[in-house]
């Protein structure tokens, strides 16, 4: 991590803030499906902080043999720009994997510590289109993770687009006896000055 001093007044509530967003059970969860997908010979990562090692092999495991977005160093980087270029390589392949710019975190978010529930939340929507897309490079409880929506592409026919025309729907309501019969004028009628 950042040398970094204590922070103080409106710095300090909202690291605070920050910090009552990461969520331990969910920790516990990511860390367990983690071990699943790459396998037990990955370690346990370090509580409240996942390696950068770790990241590129579990983004590199959802992909096939001959595709794996993120070169892993035989050694960890020890220069810590490395490190963070690690990082950012990981965010690369998570975001051509389909995980949205909403649910990614910035590389200082993981890598000084700042917001990791940011960095959950990116795991997690990694694990969401890991089980949506089905395509068998996801390992672990199907449950650990919610599917995401897929879209549901309906054909009509020509002649079912023409019916469709001529049905009023519930929503537009009913003109059936509706007429101006009794009908009076309510109080004076419009005046007109020349």
């Amino acid at each position: 991590m950042a040398n970094k001093g204590p922070s103080y007044g409106m710095s300090r509530e909202v690291q605070s803030k920050i910090e009552k967003k990461y969520d331990e059970e969910l920790e516990e969860r990511l860390v367990e499906w983690i071990i699943v997908q790459c396998g037990a010979d990955v370690g346990r990562p370090d509580r409240g902080r996942l390696g950068f090692q770790i990241l590129s092999k579990l983004v590199n495991s959802l992909y096939p043999d001959g595709s794996k977005p993120v070169k892993v160093p035989e050694n960890p980087p020890s220069m810590v720009f490395k490190q963070m270029e690690q990082v950012a390589q990981f965010l690369k392949a998570a975001e051509d994997y389909g995980v949205t710019k909403t649910d990614m975190f910035q590389t200082v978010d993981l890598f000084e510590g700042k917001d990791l529930a940011a960095v959950q939340r990116t795991l997690m929507a990694l694990g969401s289109l890991a089980v949506t897309k089905n395509d068998g490079y996801y390992r672990g409880d199907p449950n650990w993770f919610m599917k995401k929506a897929q879209e549901h592409k309906r054909e009509f026919t020509e002649s079912q687009l023409q019916e469709g025309k001529h049905v009023i729907g519930l929503q537009m309501g009913s003109n059936r006896g509706a007429s101006q019969a009794g009908m009076t004028g309510y109080g004076r009628p419009r005046q007109i000055i020349s």
